[in-house]
């Protein structure tokens, strides 16, 4: 007879397993350290989790995440607001404060055109950025989806909305990796980073 965790175990090892990247060998890991650990921190993150989905909710401008009615880089005011930055997703913006090297606002889109998927512009964050374009100030908007061809599709079709508001539309260089060898790049990679180069 295999042997059956108990029910309580088996559910929370269930229901770590939906979580993003996370297999059923690194959930029962999760769980065995959830069990081991102490009550205070266990019950802790128990209780974070309805804590942040009751009071995280989407900024009313850029559609970040926030506990209030802004979030915290549109309430910036060292931000420079010419700029606006559009990505598909939340952590996206945090991939691009990494690089410390853009100042400016962000806009979400909260996914990609995608009609195999049934998702057209209308599921997206789109209406909101028009608007935001709409009113003025804004002199550049920076496409920063991601280099498939959903994530292109998406840049090109924002791109012929904003250009008759007379605004600069650019996209984000994609190819060779700072440290990579050109040696192991791909056809596809290869031709983005000649198309993004720059002079010297």
């Amino acid at each position: 007879m295999q042997y059956r965790y108990p029910e309580s175990l088996a559910n929370l090892i269930k229901y770590l397993a939906t979580l993003p990247g996370i297999g059923p060998k690194t959930a029962q890991r999760l769980a065995f350290h959830l069990l081991n650990e102490s009550e205070e921190n266990a019950l802790g993150l128990a209780r974070a989790i309805p804590e942040a989905r009751a009071k995280v909710r989407r900024c009313l401008v850029c559609g970040n995440l926030t506990d209030g009615r802004l979030c915290a880089i549109c309430e910036d005011i060292d931000r420079d607001r010419s700029v606006i930055c559009v990505v598909e997703q939340t952590r996206d913006i945090f991939a691009m404060e990494r690089s410390r090297s853009y100042n400016g606002l962000y806009h979400i889109l909260h996914g990609t055109i995608s009609p195999l998927e049934g998702r057209g512009p209308e599921q997206l964050n789109i209406a909101a950025l028009m608007n935001r374009l709409r009113e003025g100030g804004v002199k550049e908007v920076v496409m920063a989806t991601n280099s498939t061809v959903e994530g292109e599709a998406t840049a090109l079709y924002l791109a012929r909305l904003i250009k008759p508001l007379e605004i600069r539309v650019t996209r984000i260089a994609h190819g060779i990796p700072v440290g990579g060898d050109l040696e192991y790049a791909d056809e596809a990679t290869l031709a983005q980073a000649l198309c993004g180069r720059k002079e010297l």
